[in-house]
């Protein structure tokens, strides 16, 4: 149940962070210039907000599994 947890929770932040202010406001795409560039390609945001729907698709069979199980 915890993995459920888990990939539920982190499929969701990758999913939504991309598109928020905290993408642009990042310690690392301040440091590093080059970084801010590719970070703030629309692809980039789009390929990261795909990983977290695969994320929550692997949650939501973790959590089907699991309710299977205990039929």
């Amino acid at each position: 149940m915890l993995l459920v947890a888990y990939f539920l929770e982190v499929g969701l932040l990758l999913f939504v962070v991309p598109w928020s202010g905290f993408w642009e406001r990042n310690f690392f795409v301040q440091v590093i210039p080059g970084l801010g560039a590719f970070t703030g390609n629309s692809f980039v945001r789009g390929a990261v907000s795909g990983l977290g729907l695969v994320n929550v698709a692997a949650g939501l069979s973790e959590l089907f599994s699991v309710f299977s199980r205990r039929r």
